[in-house]
């Protein structure tokens, strides 16, 4: 113990549960207090604070937080001058990017960002908007929304840049992708002047690497076998494997044992199939984390 904190921001609203839940898998348990912006974690070197994503950049960069998680997107809007750590590819809903779409009206006569010209834009991120429309020489008025941005064409505004993971909300309002701006992903963030300090630096890489090795453990899990050492090779080759198989010799040396990591989804394929080439003991176990 040094009795030195880290100051961490964990992202209020969407991003919050999701958060909380990889923490969690990585060994760090978050607690949110009814109207307490401030979470208690089992770390006694680390204090949260809530913060919404849209601000955690700002926050870090004027050093009011060491370190934060936000969205790729939120630090482009707020053109904050942060140190990113790493990426973490998580959001709300999915393990994949969200995506800043331009979006019109089913039966809007807009086709392409070139038929904006003078038009009313809405969206949470004005200066993404701005400078995307500036990129095709095209001129607008982008309004900030404060919320519930897919009703708002064709009466309150012309066309929209919102967020979207599945594009069901989109479709459940009647609107139409013209257009794609930014896919963008979660990403662990600290203070530049923080991060020059060696205790949180090496605070925040460890934190950076259990959060890492539960997301590449998703959808994985371990297999173990063993087999006769004359049918190893026809084993082998169907057994895909995260590098390459841990092959050990048992106490009778005609067998071998193998050990591996493959994708949960292909488990109930290939179990047949090493069973036929002569694998036997199979055994299928979970892994929550794995560190190259």
């Amino acid at each position: 113990m040094t009795g030195r904190v880290l100051r961490l921001g964990i992202p209020a609203g969407s991003l919050q549960e999701s958060t909380a839940a990889l923490f969690s898998k990585a060994g760090y348990n978050i607690k949110f207090a009814s109207r307490s912006y401030f979470p208690s974690i089992d770390d006694p070197e680390i204090e949260c604070m809530l913060i919404r994503a849209q601000e955690m950049a700002r926050y870090v960069e004027n050093g009011i937080l060491d370190a934060g998680i936000t969205g790729f997107d939120w630090i482009l809007e707020t053109g904050a001058d942060v140190h990113e750590v790493c990426e973490l590819v998580f959001s709300k809903v999915s393990r994949r990017p969200v995506r800043w779409v331009l979006c019109v009206p089913e039966d809007s006569t807009v086709r392409s960002v070139k038929d904006l010209q003078d038009k009313t834009i809405a969206t949470e991120v004005v200066g993404l908007t701005t400078r995307f429309l500036a990129s095709h020489g095209v001129t607008a008025r982008v309004e900030f929304s404060w919320g519930a941005t897919e009703v708002k064409p064709p009466r309150l505004a012309d066309a929209i840049v919102e967020v979207t993971e599945t594009g069901s909300s989109l479709k459940a309002n009647n609107l139409r992708i013209v257009e794609e701006l930014l896919q963008s992903t979660t990403r662990f963030i600290a203070n530049k002047s923080s991060w020059n300090d060696l205790w949180i630096q090496e605070k925040i890489q460890n934190i950076a690497l259990m959060l890492q090795s539960c997301l590449e453990a998703e959808g994985k899990v371990g297999l173990m076998m063993n087999t006769l050492e004359h049918n190893l090779s026809a084993v082998l080759a169907i057994l895909p494997a995260l590098q390459k198989p841990t092959v050990s010799h048992l106490s009778d040396p005609a067998w071998v044992a193998l050990n591996t990591i493959v994708d949960e989804n292909i488990v109930r394929t290939i179990i047949p199939r090493l069973k036929a080439a002569g694998a036997r003991g199979i055994v299928e176990y979970p892994i929550s984390k794995i560190i190259d």
